[in-house]
């Protein structure tokens, strides 16, 4: 999905996480504004990858909730999204996702 969508991680630190999507007919719903889905699709990946990039040999990582609030419609060009850890925690940890144009 990662490559289908076109998202590109533009920065990994230790503490905060970026990609970049494009919006065009790949992430359009059908009045040619960026899908919601696509959206979360973004969130999702950022914040998978950061809980990956947290765990030690042998654990695994899996999203328990995800949340959308949609300001602005976006018809063209890229989205970015950051995630930055909220919570650290032993079993359960917390990450906060923004998209910016």
């Amino acid at each position: 999905m990662v490559a289908h969508l076109g998202i590109v991680y533009t920065r990994l630190g230790d503490d905060v996480l970026e990609a970049e999507m494009p919006v065009d007919t790949r992430t359009h719903q059908p009045f040619g504004l960026l899908h919601g889905g696509a959206s979360a699709a973004l969130a999702e990946t950022l914040g998978s990858m950061a809980g990956f990039m947290m765990t030690r040999d042998g654990q695994c990582v899996v999203g328990t909730e995800l949340n959308a609030t949609h300001h602005r419609p976006v018809s063209e060009g890229k989205v970015r999204g950051v995630c930055q850890p909220l919570h650290l925690g032993r079993q359960k940890s917390e990450l906060g996702n923004r998209r910016f144009r």
